[in-house]
């Protein structure tokens, strides 16, 4: 459940929060760019680093480790299967292979992470005027906001579940991975009924308030890029540039471990 939290909005008073969300947005763009160009852990640590002092500044390291603990489960997947994989097809696992598979386990780090510090740091209200202002459909943009605002509560519901059943003698984290599946079945009933009757809910209350009546909407706010979102841009789109150059024109980075067998 740590890595739903990614996507809970922190409220905060620092100059990340007052950020135009288009500007986060861009920078999380450039992160997940800059990830998918470039297969070597040097470029991927430093895009890594690069968002520290992002959540520094933010002051949501907390909630920003949460995420990279909840996102550890799947990233340790990511490495052992492909490590199983490569020792399967080649019968044998040298070093270059081993940075390989850490490559891909950091690239999805760096993806997860990147995205949730957009997320933690940005009003679902903003991202939706931001939404507006690019011309979105409102019917889609009050869903994807709505999934957003839901995902939170979701899995504090689901933890909640989960310490219910745990009281009643309930145990997850015993027996092989089957076994484990098939006792999560008693979380997953009563959260997907308490979802459909959350959606029938909203459904009801979304009636109520005539929605959908009329297209002229008005909002109590505007977004306006002022000077620090420019500068934020201005260091991202030099950030994304000079990738590109160095992906295009630069020398071949080194692997790092070195090319020998291990066994």
């Amino acid at each position: 459940m740590s890595l739903l939290e990614s996507l809970r909005f922190t409220r905060g008073d620092t100059v990340i929060h007052k950020l135009d969300p288009r500007v986060k947005f861009l920078m999380t763009l450039v992160f997940f760019s800059i990830s998918v160009m470039y297969m070597h852990l040097i470029p991927l640590t430093l895009i890594f680093m690069v968002q520290i002092p992002l959540v520094l500044a933010a002051k949501v390291f907390q909630e920003w480790f949460k995420s990279i603990k909840g996102a550890s489960f799947i990233a340790g997947f990511i490495f052992v299967t492909n490590m199983v994989s490569f020792y399967y097809f080649k019968g044998a696992i040298t070093w270059d292979l081993v940075e390989y598979s850490l490559t891909l386990t950091l690239r999805f780090i760096v993806l997860v992470t990147s995205f949730s510090v957009f997320f933690i740091t940005t009003s679902p209200d903003k991202l939706s005027l931001a939404l507006e202002k690019a011309k979105i459909p409102y019917e889609f943009n009050f869903a994807f906001i709505t999934a957003i605002r839901f995902v939170p509560v979701l899995a504090d519901e689901a933890q909640t579940i989960m310490d219910a059943q745990r009281s009643r003698g309930l145990e997850l984290d015993k027996g092989n991975f089957v076994t484990r599946i098939k006792n999560y079945i008693p979380i997953l009933l009563p959260l997907i009924i308490n979802s459909i009757r959350r959606s029938l809910e909203l459904a009801e209350a979304m009636e109520s308030r005539a929605f959908g009546a009329t297209e002229d909407r008005t909002n109590l706010y505007s977004l306006s890029l002022n000077r620090t979102d420019m500068v934020f841009l201005i260091a991202a789109i030099s950030l994304a540039v000079i990738a590109i150059i160095y992906r295009l024109y630069g020398p071949q980075l080194p692997n790092l471990l070195g090319n020998g067998l291990i066994f």
